[in-house]
Formats: structure tokens, sequence, C-alpha cells
């Protein structure tokens, strides 16, 4: 049987810390690979509402879990200089046993960038720079020490130690499906693709492109693992499934969260469908936001219902 893992990520919007714990622990016991949560400075166009600090709040995840691997949806690049953040991924790789996952992207929201004071800069500079702080995570996670020369960052024989306890460091996680940008730099850095679930429609043609940008860098793309980030809507029966995808609808409508091109939307059978079919197609990790924030009842039932078909 293929081996898929399943993740579940909640936004920290509004939600305290004791119930986001009781929600990661309650992942680990029922067997979810991974917990994730989202690096923000306030939940995006919501600065109404507490949002707990994603760094900070994995850290204590990580303290107060055994098995769970925990990791962020995704890092930003602009706030945190790379050598920092790689000092910051080994530590918490150490103290976690190796259960640390490092997301990252080049940012989404402009806003609080601007409010906090951080510089944001265009598409192509906040790509540079994304490519620029991979190099220099990968490098520091492999080497004792780091020299790096960039457009962004000059790095002079930085040290490195301890070393991570993964090797050679925490599994890199690049998501989207540019093909001049992003898949280039999903094929020379990234352990796991995050498929976007608006490139679902055009995978093959995607995959073609990392595979093509695998062999350029002389890379096996085997060695990538498929992931995908969707919106789940579990309902436990037929009857209920009608309130369960008009809340999916309020709590994640717009084109953004792709909730019907993702097609996660049904009871426990449909759904499971649905994945044996990605999984046929090469996926072997998902990472859901539930139509309910992560409520326990969904947690089991997908768990109880959905995962055993996996292994």
């Amino acid at each position: 049987m293929t081996n898929v893992e399943f993740g579940i990520y909640i936004p920290q919007i509004g939600l305290g810390y004791e119930l986001l714990r009781d929600r990661a622990q309650l992942c680990e016991e029922l067997g979810y690979s991974s917990f994730w949560c989202f690096d923000h400075l306030y939940g995006p166009g919501l600065p109404q509402h507490p949002a707990l600090e994603g760094w900070t709040l994995a850290t204590s995840l990580l303290a107060q879990t055994t098995t769970l691997r925990v990791g962020h949806m995704v890092l930003c690049a602009t706030f945190r200089h790379p050598v920092l953040l790689g000092k910051m991924a080994t530590t918490l790789d150490v103290i976690s046993g190796g259960r640390y996952e490092l997301g990252i992207g080049s940012g989404s929201v402009e806003g609080e960038h601007d409010e906090a004071g951080i510089p944001w800069g265009t598409l192509a500079e906040r790509t540079d720079l994304l490519e620029e702080t991979l190099a220099i995570l990968t490098s520091m996670f492999a080497n004792e020490t780091t020299t790096f020369s960039g457009k962004h960052f000059e790095v002079r024989n930085f040290p490195n130690m301890p070393r991570p306890v993964q090797q050679p460091g925490p599994r890199l996680w690049v998501g989207g499906a540019g093909e001049r940008r992003t898949l280039p730099l999903v094929a020379r850095y990234a352990d796991v693709w995050n498929c976007p679930t608006y490139a679902l429609g055009d995978l093959d043609a995607k995959r073609a492109v990392l595979v093509r940008e695998c062999e350029r860098v002389g890379r096996d793309p085997a060695t990538i693992v498929l992931s995908l980030e969707a919106v789940l809507a579990l309902a436990p029966n037929a009857g209920a499934l009608d309130d369960v995808r008009a809340l999916a609808d309020r709590r994640f409508a717009g084109p953004g969260w792709r909730l019907h091109e993702g097609g996660f939307v049904g009871t426990p059978e449909q759904v499971t469908g649905r994945i044996q079919g990605l999984v046929d197609d090469g996926f072997r990790h998902f990472v859901f936001f539930t139509h309910d924030r992560g409520d326990p009842a969904t947690l089991h039932l997908f768990a109880n219902e959905v995962m055993p078909a996996f292994g």
C-alpha cells in the first residue's frame, strides 16, 4: 500500500493557544502526520481579530507533542534574514527531535508589510529574495559554514552548529506553479512541491516543466514529494452534506481558496475516492483546511473513515 501523509492546517485567527494546543495534540493522537499554522502578523484582512505569531506558536506546539510534525504554510521570506531563519530552523529541528517542516514563500500580503515598515518590493524582487534565502538555508543545513554573495544578502563563512537532526535539514516546502520562476526553485531546492489546487487542471504540463527543470540541474524528480493543500468539507452522511457545503462556501468564498476545484466536498466515501484519484496521480501528502476549522468531530471522522484507506 502506498504511504500517504495527511496534515491539518488551522490558521490561528481568533483562536486561543489552549484550543490550538488541544487540536495539535488531538491530531497527533489520531495519527495525522503534520499540523500547520500561518506566518502573518495578523489575519489577512482581519486586523480586529487576535492572532498568535506563527514561529512562536509552532515552537510551543512542538514542545507539547512528541511525534507530530509542525510547520508553516508558509513562512514569509521577507520577515526574517535567512541566516537568522536558518539558525532558528536548525534549533527548532534539534529541540523537537527532527519534527520541523519548513514551508516558505515570497510573501502574499502587501498591507502587513506597509503597516509594519517591512520592505515589500516587486514580485520579481521578492522572488529573487526567496531564491537567495533558499540557497542560504540549504547551505546552512548541509554545511558547517556558509558563504554566499547575492543581490540581497552577503554571508561570509557563517557557522551553523549544532547540525539539524534531519539530514541534510528540515524538509523544504515550496508552493506555486509558475513555470518561469517557481518550478525552477522547486527543482533546485524543494523537498516537497506543494501544488496549488488551481494547477490541478494543468497538472501534466506543470509536472513536465518540473521534470525538465530537474534534468537541467541534475536532479531526480522522484526525490520531490508531491503535496496538495486544499479545503476539506467533510460530511458524516449525505443528509448533512448541504449544511457542510454551505458553511464551507461562507468561510472559503472567493477564487483564492479554490474550494470546488479541490474537489474535497462530500461524505467520507466520496472524499476517499477523490484522494485515491490524486494518489494514483502521484500525490503523497495532503494538507487540509477543514470547513469547521478543525472541529474535533471532523478530525475524528476523517481519521476513522478516510485515513485507514491509505495505510
